[in-house]
């Protein structure tokens, strides 16, 4: 799934491509797609002709602020891409939804399994009351309101492992498998630890984590270990650097004991055993 690095690249992308032109319309592949409104005729008859002022994330969800009729929502969810393609591009198999632009340009959304959604929110309408999963998003990791402080108040008195914490978007913003085990790592703290056992400078030290891994994907491009492209259709390049995502088996790139793999809560966590202790002694800077 598309993680808040991955997000971030397309919304930048986005901004760079697609900026102040008008949606001359579309065609919608998959009905089911259009979460809101529930008619497709409804949907293009509220963003067409209109321009995009700009593109926001909030989390995981693009958000583009329409020039005069509200808002156009999207959620990649686990396989959903935007890419920024001429009109006589062959249609890729799993394309959903196509949105229409001057000089044959067009938005695809493609989706192979499916699960990711576009709203319209229509002027005047609370984003959050069309958009309902906004209304329980915490605070982006690089928002100010993403303390030490607010952090430590998330995960107090939580008797669950830290790494199923991490993945709750009412915890942190964004944050999903990859990141939440590469920031464990930098922390030096076990996947299994539970949130009600971490010390103030642990959360002090995963806090500073979850940002640095965060900024370094999203210099790399973000993460291609399956389908992720850049609205451009450009892989991701952080796989590459992981320090532990993805390398069961491998050595570690500090002390080259073999990256562990466990499942908690139904999802893959990867570690160093060495590396990464129940006190959270370990930091990787």
């Amino acid at each position: 799934m598309p993680e808040l690095p991955e997000v971030e690249t397309v919304r930048r992308g986005l901004n760079q491509l697609t900026l102040n032109q008008k949606i001359t319309g579309g065609d919608v592949l998959l009905d089911r797609t259009i979460a809101y409104p529930f008619s497709v005729g409804e949907f293009f008859d509220g963003i067409k002709k209109n321009a995009i002022a700009t593109w926001h994330r909030r989390g995981k969800y693009l958000l583009a602020e329409l020039s005069s009729t509200g808002w156009l929502g999207v959620h990649l969810r686990m396989t959903g891409q935007l890419l920024w393609v001429h009109r006589d591009e062959p249609l890729h198999k799993h394309t959903r939804v196509r949105l229409f632009f001057g000089e044959q340009q067009e938005l695809r959304f493609v989706d192979q399994r499916t699960f990711g959604k576009i709203w319209w929110v229509p002027p005047g309408v609370a984003v959050e009351s069309i958009m309902t999963g906004l209304a329980t998003l915490a605070a982006d990791p690089f928002s100010p309101e993403f303390t030490i402080e607010y952090l430590a108040s998330k995960l107090q008195n939580r008797r669950r492992p830290i790494k199923t914490a991490l993945l709750d978007q009412s915890v942190v913003a964004g944050l999903g498998n990859i990141y939440a085990d590469e920031a464990l790592f930098k922390s030096g703290i076990l996947p299994e630890t539970l949130c009600i056992d971490l010390q103030l400078k642990q959360i002090e030290r995963l806090r500073t984590a979850i940002i640095q891994v965060l900024e370094t994907s999203i210099e790399a491009g973000g993460t291609t270990f399956s389908n992720f492209l850049s609205v451009k259709g450009v892989n991701g390049n952080y796989g590459g650097v992981a320090w532990v995502y993805n390398r069961a088996g491998e050595p570690c790139r500090v002390c080259d004991t073999p990256i562990m793999r466990i499942r908690l809560a139904g999802r893959s966590s990867h570690f160093c055993p060495q590396c990464q202790t129940l006190r959270g002694v370990g930091r990787r800077d």
